[in-house]
């Protein structure tokens, strides 16, 4: 399905995994120009990319940039058991290998790369990065998975008791958390809508799920120190689904030269579409500014070092 929004071209496609699961696609592209960079957005937990994301896509093509989405197995419309995730490291392979073989297109050789992943996508980010440390010029994380925050876990014995089950009843929905729903969107009307997509997951955390987040955020939180990927961490102070303060930790501890940290008063997990517009307007301008930047000194970098091979050659 193609349809066409001021200067926009958005598709939607479906590619099978190498586990033998369809999984849906879709891409916005600026029309009547040749994109800046490549965009490849990871939604968040029981989110999906084609309704809750299109707004951060479309702001994102509107300044000329193509982005690109994934529906996880078990999120959206993409085959598996809604609000399953049995192996996150599984679904690293899958947005891994979708999006590299998009990058590897004739037509996007030589372009600029870029990873962007709220929540749960942005702990998606960080994983797909370290397949291919080198591979990527830059990463978008809001609010990232790196730490579930306090408030959103069970009790330490409770978790012990929960992570035991989850191999035997993975399926079951009985790990007891507040509403994410209400905890991570400001504007009631966001939620509403949320509420009202079928394609969000709004159930109890299934017992595996549940786990693998854990597991996920527990490694990325020991090891972020050997992320090098130059990238932009933006927080609402207020917060309460992940912890802010393992985004700060990030920017501290991360081994990238490129790093930038910003942390929003008043403002809570859902900052790309979850604020009022205000504030929402202010997220924007420092996502946008961030990878004009990065790609401006990109492309003049691929320029030289495309005019210095052009040099030899034309020496020889």
């Amino acid at each position: 399905m193609a349809s066409q929004v001021s200067n926009i071209t958005y598709e939607e496609g479906h590619i099978t995994n190498s586990r033998g699961m369809k999984l849906f696609t879709c891409k916005w592209v600026p029309e009547n120009q040749d994109p800046k960079a490549l965009i490849f957005i990871c939604h968040g937990y029981a989110m999906e990319c084609s309704i809750t994301m299109n707004s951060t896509a479309t702001r994102l093509a509107k300044e000329g940039f193509a982005i690109y989405g994934i529906d996880y197995e078990g999120h959206g419309k993409s085959a598996g058991l809604q609000g399953l995730v049995n192996s996150f490291d599984d679904v690293v392979t899958d947005c891994s290998d979708h999006f590299t073989s998009i990058c590897e297109k004739k037509e996007n050789k030589g372009k600029l790369r870029f990873l962007m992943g709220e929540s749960m996508g942005g702990a998606m980010v960080l994983m797909v990065h370290q397949r291919k440390p080198d591979y990527w010029d830059g990463g978008v994380l809001v609010a990232p998975m790196c730490k579930i925050a306090d408030e959103m876990k069970p009790p330490p014995l409770v978790i012990n008791i929960l992570s035991k089950l989850s191999n035997i009843i993975p399926t079951w929905k009985i790990i007891p958390t507040n509403d994410i729903i209400d905890l991570a969107f400001k504007v009631p009307e966001v939620r509403q809508a949320v509420r009202a997509n079928p394609y969000c997951y709004k159930g109890r955390p299934r017992l595996k799920t549940g786990y693998e987040l854990l597991r996920v955020s527990t490694a990325l939180e020991q090891k972020l120190n050997e992320i090098s990927l130059p990238f932009l961490v933006l927080h609402g102070e207020d917060d309460r689904v992940t912890d802010k303060s393992v985004s700060k930790l990030l920017y501290e501890t991360a081994s990238s030269k490129d790093k930038t940290f910003k942390l929003y008063p008043k403002m809570w997990h859902g900052l790309l579409y979850g604020e009022p517009p205000e504030n929402i307007d202010i997220v924007f301008s420092d996502i946008i500014g961030w990878l004009q930047q990065r790609t401006a000194f990109g492309n003049s970098r691929l320029e030289n070092e495309l005019k210095a091979q052009n040099d030899i050659y034309s020496k020889k």
